[in-house]
């Protein structure tokens, strides 16, 4: 394995939110001289040497992703971050590496190396008439990275991304590395086991634990992949009266008779997005349509603002800076006019209408998961909030994503609304947060934070939002790991939402 030790001291994420004091950043690499194989087993061994010198030395270790995250989740304060982005291999499952017992497609499964990103795997896929199941707004992610927080998009029948990964290859230990999955979901043979030279775990608990565990159950090397036949999306783009039709949609999942482009026909993807200031002209609402994929079709057009139609509020929302509080409605509004321009019937593959890697200035992102059913209460607390402790720079918008078999999912309730607050990077938007976030509880609104976003986690806050699946979480996490390598895979923000037990 190549390793670069840049000597680097400090480290930022890239929405610019914060700086994280470092020992150092590794820059890793796969040995190109090396047959495909080989080269991913020799990264293997060089991770655990990576591992066994931060426990020798003491200091914590992170594998870092694309560096997305608006927390410190993927940082290792005083210690050694590793950028995993150049590994990038992507494997074909041959027929003898599958269970014989495995109940899926096996053509259609893929080992990727944890630095791919979600557009490279998106463009592999597509060369092979196949695609991703769902991804979120932004595919500058890297795989491991998106398992890891437990990203999403709003193909609410699908689920988050974690939820199309069946296997996972986990580095936890100088001198253990598993293949994990589900006892309940056999997807490999023994054939695959001894190509990787690794323990075969299979384990519904700790498969589930492991998905959703921000790099603290070890170094995740590689995910098994489910994929699908490529297909097309036909989305929309309008604005609609945020009225009783709109809410009780919102509420239910129920399409019956609705005024959306296609009636009563269910979307592969739903979503909302509201201006505070502004609804009287209504709220903006996207539809997605699952079609059969077929050439000749004209690729999503982006508009003068260069926003395509897979496009989410970071991507234009960083042009709000900290202004006078009397301006922040008439500069949200301007906004979002000029940002959110309806279009009709635009056609692209997964990674077509999801393309963005790219930011537009310095951004506050916030997100809950809270049950459907509570939409219309959560967004009538969040206008009043806004005139007790705003005004909120930013806007409110609406996802949903099916329940999560992951434990620590946030995407926790049989229908999820994820609820974004996108806003501009102050002092007031942080106070609108936990303002949010206090009336909430106070009003019994259940609710769990997006791992990756801006949240106000604590031990008792995870209590109550996880329950027993936390301690299932915890069990697992000391069943997998040593102590000397439980030690290596603790940082900062896990010790300070009381998950270093």
């Amino acid at each position: 394995m190549k390793i670069i030790k840049t000597g680097f001291s400090s480290w930022e994420n890239r929405h610019e939110t914060f700086v994280e004091t470092i020992r150092d950043l590794y820059e890793l690499g796969n040995d190109d001289s090396l047959p495909p194989i080989d080269s991913y087993n020799d990264t293997t061994k060089g991770l655990q040497q990576i591992i066994a010198d931060a426990i020798a030395k003491k200091i914590p270790l992170r594998a870092l992703g694309a560096g997305w995250s608006w927390t410190k989740i993927a940082t290792a304060e005083a210690g050694i971050m590793l950028d995993t982005k150049p590994l990038n291999m992507i494997f074909d499952i041959s027929g003898p590496s599958v269970a014989t017992s495995y109940k899926g497609d096996p053509t259609k499964l893929f080992l990727a190396q944890c630095g791919n990103g979600v557009w490279e795997l998106s463009r592999f896929l597509k060369n092979r008439n196949l695609s991703l199941k769902t991804s979120g707004a932004s595919n500058g992610q890297t795989i491991a990275g998106v398992i890891a927080t437990g990203a999403h998009g709003s193909a609410f029948d699908v689920g988050a991304v974690q939820d199309f990964v069946v296997g996972l290859h986990i580095i936890v230990s100088p001198t253990r590395h598993i293949w994990l999955e589900r006892k309940s979901y056999p997807v490999v043979s023994d054939n695959l086991i001894r190509s990787l030279q690794t323990e075969l775990v299979q384990d519904d608990d700790l498969f589930n634990s492991a998905l959703v565990s921000f790099g603290s159950f070890g170094i995740i090397h590689g995910a098994m992949i489910e994929t699908e036949s490529i297909f097309l999306l036909e989305a929309y783009m309008s604005t609609m009266p945020f009225d009783n039709s709109l809410q009780q949609i919102m509420q239910t999942l129920d399409f019956t008779n609705s005024k959306l482009p296609y009636g009563s026909e269910r979307p592969f993807h739903f979503a909302v997005s509201l201006n505070p200031y502004d609804l009287d002209k209504g709220a903006y609402v996207t539809t997605m349509y699952k079609r059969p994929y077929k050439a000749g079709y004209t690729p999503p057009v982006r508009n003068l603002n260069g926003l395509g139609p897979g496009d989410d509020a970071p991507c234009f929302i960083g042009k709000i800076t900290q202004v006078i509080p009397s301006l922040v409605p008439t500069l949200v509004t301007k906004l979002l006019a000029s940002s959110l321009t309806p279009y009709s019937q635009q056609f692209g593959t997964m990674g077509e209408i999801f393309d963005n890697t790219t930011l537009h200035g310095r951004l506050l992102s916030a997100a809950i998961g809270i049950p459907i059913s509570y939409v219309s209460k959560a967004t009538d607390l969040l206008l009043a909030i806004n005139k007790s402790n705003g005004p909120f720079a930013g806007l409110f918008a609406y996802r949903f994503v099916k329940k999560s078999n992951a434990k620590l999912a946030f995407t926790k309730f049989d229908y999820t609304c994820v609820l974004e607050l996108d806003a501009a990077f102050s002092d007031e938007t942080y106070a609108f947060y936990t303002a949010v976030w206090k009336k909430f509880e106070e009003e019994n609104i259940p609710f769990a934070f997006h791992w990756g976003k801006i949240n106000e986690l604590d031990f008792n806050r995870l209590t109550n939002m996880y329950g027993d699946d936390l301690k299932t979480w915890l069990a697992s996490r000391n069943k997998l790991l040593d102590a000397d390598s439980k030690k290596v895979f603790t940082n900062a923000t896990l010790t300070k939402w009381g998950l270093d037990v």
